[in-house]
């Protein structure tokens, strides 16, 4: 069974820091490029960032863009998110998933764990 288990999300205040993780297994983890989603309330999802197989390739949407740092330890199964710099637009539903794509229909999903910045 595809199981991805995102973990790390909070509440956080603009300026601040969070770390997201997401834990996978059922499926040959290095054989996906693998992604980060978010989905604030009452809006479609939207890619946040990709990191290719072996991780030496990394993407960003421009909004997260020298705050945000994708990684994976192959190793472990494990993808992270580390986001600096939290902005309140940054407030939503993160998902890690497989493929690049932010619709449903594509890839693996974790069930996204919920980011707010506030003030």
């Amino acid at each position: 069974e595809v199981q991805l288990v995102e973990s790390g999300g909070g509440l956080a205040q603009p300026g601040g820091s969070l770390r997201l993780s997401c834990a996978a297994s059922g499926f040959t983890f290095g054989s996906y490029l693998l992604s980060w989603v978010r989905q604030a309330p009452g809006k479609g999802p939207d890619w946040v960032s990709s990191i290719s197989m072996a991780g030496g390739s990394t993407d960003y949407a421009e909004s997260v863009k020298g705050r945000f740092t994708i990684s994976r330890d192959n190793a472990k199964n494990m993808l992270y998110l580390q986001m600096n710099s939290l902005k309140p637009e940054d407030t939503a539903v993160y998902y890690c998933k497989t493929g690049r794509r932010a619709i449903r229909t594509e890839g693996y999903w974790g069930q996204g764990t919920q980011v707010t910045v506030f003030s």
